[in-house]
């Protein structure tokens, strides 16, 4: 179970950016899907995730409206779009798995998460 995360740059406040995470030995229809990110000093926080299944997602609430992930399951990858990015989003951001599906109050919480990628860093500065 491998989990690539990758996508981020150096951007302006106010741009876009879309991060990948493409997944290698498990498929999406099997696991919850979650990206995460960690910014200097800072604990890792969830950012948003997609179950398996029902496709239901969660968002954290500072995300909620500029963020949005989705997944395609042909080239078994899944997607952060984000949007009016701010200084305060700079951090590394990691692709996670957990295997089956989680209950909303659980979805972004990382404990939940065996499996994880090594991360893709987002600057946002002017």
């Amino acid at each position: 179970v491998q989990l690539q995360a990758s996508g981020g740059g150096l951007v302006q406040p106010g741009s876009s950016l879309r991060l990948s995470c493409v997944l290698s030995g498990f498929t999406l229809d099997s696991y919850t899907i979650g990206w995460f990110r960690q910014a200097p000093g800072k604990e890792r926080e969830g950012v948003s995730c997609i179950r398996p299944g029902d496709r239901a997602t969660a968002y954290a609430a500072s995300m909620k409206g500029r963020f949005t992930i989705s997944r395609d399951r042909t080239k078994n990858t899944v997607y952060l779009q984000m949007s009016s990015l701010q200084p305060e989003d700079t951090a590394v951001y990691y692709c996670a798995a957990h295997a089956g599906n989680l209950i909303r109050s659980s979805m972004l919480a990382s404990r939940y998460y065996e499996y994880w990628g090594q991360g893709t860093q987002v600057t946002v500065s002017s």
